[in-house]
């Protein structure tokens, strides 16, 4: 019989935030790792019938758990997987990740009375509710999660990987967008404020990484905003050589509309690009404005070629504050310090 602990992670494993932790606690707990995804049926079920195929599933997956005894149980996003694994918590302790500041979202959707419902519920019989980041607690405080059963540390990066680059003598702003093509992250918006750029002249190259539902009319707006030369659209790579492309521009620009914690940010500062984002608590955790980086609001392309003309005018100047970015990731986001106090945690709660 095997003597490690066996853990069961319910959630997408196909994402980044996902393949990072269980890589994380594998290779530093030693754990034993199984996985279950809700996988999404391509059958046009009306509702009643879509109901009864996840009560299916849930069915199975008690008999899987049954069979497989995980040791701890641990899951994306309070709404969705979180809940799921609380409904069998008497089966192992439940860890729970919350992935925004808050995983009430949209905020004015009708479904927020049912996903609060799951939200009480989740926070009554989880054992531990993980916030990658301190803006995360506010709303758990706020509905009453109680502060004992709350742990704070985000998965944090791979320094070893992502490695420090300051090298940056071009005369062009060399720009990077790493989050995917969808309307969450605006990229529309950070195109026309490229256009914007062009238009006074200044000389830049944009590198898009990513795909998603956008690409196509992303591509066709570079395309009337007349500047389909200077914007290459990459695709999707491998996550191997994202550090190169990050090490090979000085600049990430990220405008998403909705952020908890994010990684890409991190990776960013870890390479040496200096930060234009959007004006949001989980990025104002990390980026204080004029200072480290650029906050700008969401949906103001303007603000966002203004915020670049600057770091145009200055960027010379701004070596020692890309210095300052990486020693702040090497002290708050190393994902060797990080996660193995996360596998220590898991660890503990798994002999208890």
């Amino acid at each position: 019989m095997s003597s490690k602990y066996k853990i069961l992670f319910l959630g997408e494993t196909y994402r980044t935030d996902a393949i990072t932790w269980m890589k994380g606690i594998k290779e530093f707990g030693g754990f034993e790792l199984i996985t279950w995804e809700l996988q999404n049926s391509e059958k046009n079920y009306k509702k009643i019938f879509r109901a009864l195929e996840v009560l299916f599933r849930l069915r199975k997956l008690r008999n899987f758990i049954v069979k497989e005894k995980p040791d701890l149980i641990i899951a994306e996003r309070i709404t969705s997987y979180g809940f799921i694994g609380c409904l069998f918590h008497k089966y192992a302790p439940v860890i729970v990740a919350q992935q925004g500041v808050t995983d009430i979202y949209p905020p004015n959707s009708f479904s927020v009375p049912i996903k609060l419902m799951m939200q009480h519920f989740v926070f009554k019989n989880a054992t531990l509710i993980h916030a990658w980041g301190n803006i995360m607690t506010y709303s758990m405080l706020k509905q009453e999660c109680k502060p004992s059963k709350i742990m704070v540390l985000s998965k944090g990066i791979d320094l070893r990987k992502f490695t420090f680059d300051n090298q940056h003598n071009s005369n062009t702003i060399k720009a990077i967008v790493t989050r995917s093509l969808s309307d969450d992250y605006r990229h529309n918006t950070i195109l026309k404020a490229f256009k914007i750029l062009k238009e006074r002249n200044i000389p830049f190259q944009l590198t898009v990484i990513g795909t998603g539902n956008l690409e196509t009319s992303l591509k066709q707006l570079a395309h009337k905003e007349g500047i389909e030369q200077e914007v290459t659209f990459s695709g999707k790579i491998d996550n191997s050589i994202l550090p190169d492309y990050l090490k090979s521009h000085d600049v990430y620009v990220s405008m998403p509309v909705t952020e908890g914690v994010s990684a890409s940010l991190f990776e960013a500062m870890a390479t040496g690009c200096y930060p234009i984002v959007s004006r949001l608590p989980g990025t104002e955790a990390w980026i204080t404005d004029l200072v480290n980086g650029r906050l700008i609001e969401v949906d103001n392309a303007v603000a966002l070629a203004d915020a670049l003309e600057w770091y145009y005018a200055n960027k010379k100047s701004l070596n020692s504050v890309i210095q300052k970015n990486r020693a702040l990731i090497e002290r708050l986001a190393n994902y060797e310090v990080n996660m193995n106090i996360i596998s220590q945690t898991y660890k503990s709660l798994c002999a208890e």
